[in-house]
């Protein structure tokens, strides 16, 4: 049990503090939402993940490479969508009048970034999904340790990084809309790498 709760740890760590399009929403939205807005976004792995986890389980084998193709495609413009509504926070920044988000719409943003993020179905395809399986042969009871410790900690792991930003607004209104700024291009980035990645096989 043990083997199986540390595993579970080190790789919800490990997702958590991966720079990638999700923890650079996050990090866009507790700098111009604050945390209470932001928070609920850091379950979205919870909602999203369960389809990802049974196309991995009961349908693929292997991920196939023009399905990581597409999801590279399609989040790449979703990621670059976000960035454009980032960069308008910049441009027109007001920190006295932080135009609100309601958490419904933060959680759907963030589950859509999650399921167009390809890192889930690899992650799920070649460690998640093996260890489940193995560990659930040997006891259901070590299979639902591998997953519970790995959401837990990744989960606790993206609500340290949004408290973190959020304290960083804290710094004064010139130190946050840069940090919103470099959000943004950070957002950009991530979506355009998605996109060169999609278009690999066209290459």
């Amino acid at each position: 049990m043990i083997e199986y709760l540390l595993l579970g740890t080190t790789f919800g760590f490990a997702a958590a503090v991966q720079p990638g399009p999700f923890t650079a929403y996050l990090i866009s939205r507790a700098l111009t939402q604050g945390w209470r807005r932001t928070l609920p976004a850091i379950f979205a792995p919870l909602l999203s993940d369960g389809p990802i986890a049974l196309l991995v389980l009961l349908v693929l084998t292997r991920m196939p490479a023009g399905l990581v193709q597409w999801l590279h495609l399609f989040g790449g413009a979703f990621v670059l969508y976000l960035a454009v509504g980032a960069w308008r926070s910049w441009r027109d920044f007001d920190a006295a009048a932080a135009t609100p988000t309601s958490t419904e719409r933060s959680l759907f943003e963030a589950a859509t970034v999650n399921l167009l993020n390809p890192n889930p179905y690899l992650g799920w395809s070649l460690v998640l999904g093996p260890l489940l399986l193995k560990g659930w042969h040997e006891s259901p009871a070590h299979g639902i340790a591998v997953v519970a410790s790995f959401y837990g900690t990744m989960i606790a792991g993206f609500a340290g990084i949004v408290l973190l930003f959020h304290l960083a607004r804290g710094a004064g209104p010139r130190i946050t809309r840069a940090l919103v700024g470099a959000s943004a291009l950070a957002l950009a980035g991530f979506g355009a790498y998605q996109l060169w990645l999609g278009t690999a096989a066209w290459r």
